[in-house]
């Protein structure tokens, strides 16, 4: 279990996080949503570790980094590091010895091409599948359908089920509801930097209504389209 307790973080005078207190348990799949700038980055960021706060953030494990896989939205490649050489970086991070990396290539990257030449899709799908093959307990997932195939979409929703039956605890923020309603057990809608709404499964339909409601409202009405 991950448990946050008051977590805040500014940047100089500018609060993104206000007071935030969570509880994310084994084996559940949590939503993350807001609009853009509404805190869902940098709320992963300080659990994993890559930012400084106030506040707490606690695990069942010694180091919380050391179980964790995080996908972010934009993933980082070094300029020279094929494919094939990113993945077994990242398992020797975990000491975790890999073979037949290629059988394990299930999103048919090419592998020893230099990872800055990827397509954002693939880029994405390389970091996804680094981390799904360090054994992580505890996964973040920023934006993982963004930019993605559908195929390949249909692959990471399956993955995250699949995490779900492993009893791994995972994270994910999406701007595709359906894909969270698909694969959530609960969803926390953030927004100016604070948690306002917690919806358990049940309830996702309401909020999916709410939210269109809240976005959406007389916008299109106001652009006069004919």
């Amino acid at each position: 279990m991950i448990k946050i307790e008051k977590l805040s973080k500014s940047y100089g005078k500018k609060q993104v996080l206000k007071t935030i207190d969570l509880e994310f348990k084994k084996g559940k799949v949590y939503g993350v949503v807001g609009e853009n700038g509404a805190g869902k980055t940098t709320l992963f960021r300080c659990i994993s570790g890559l930012e400084t706060y106030s506040g707490n953030v606690s695990s069942g494990f010694k180091k919380l980094k050391n179980h964790l896989g995080l996908l972010l939205a934009e993933p980082f490649f070094f300029s020279k590091i094929t494919g094939k050489e990113y993945i077994q970086l990242l398992a020797n991070t975990r000491e975790i010895k890999l073979s037949k990396i290629e059988k394990k290539n299930i999103f048919d990257l090419p592998l020893n091409q230099y990872a800055s030449t990827y397509s954002t899709g693939m880029k994405k799908k390389l970091a996804l599948t680094a981390i799904l093959l360090q054994e992580n307990d505890v996964f973040i997932l920023d934006e993982p359908f963004n930019g993605v195939d559908i195929q390949s979409n249909l692959i990471i929703t399956e993955i995250i089920k699949r995490f779900k039956e492993l009893e791994k605890t995972v994270i994910i923020s999406s701007h595709i509801f359906s894909t969270l309603a698909d694969t959530c057990d609960e969803i926390y809608l953030i927004k100016n930097g604070a948690i306002i709404k917690k919806v358990k499964q049940v309830d996702f339909n309401n909020l999916e209504m709410e939210m269109k409601e809240f976005t959406v409202g007389n916008r299109i009405d106001r652009l006069g389209l004919k």
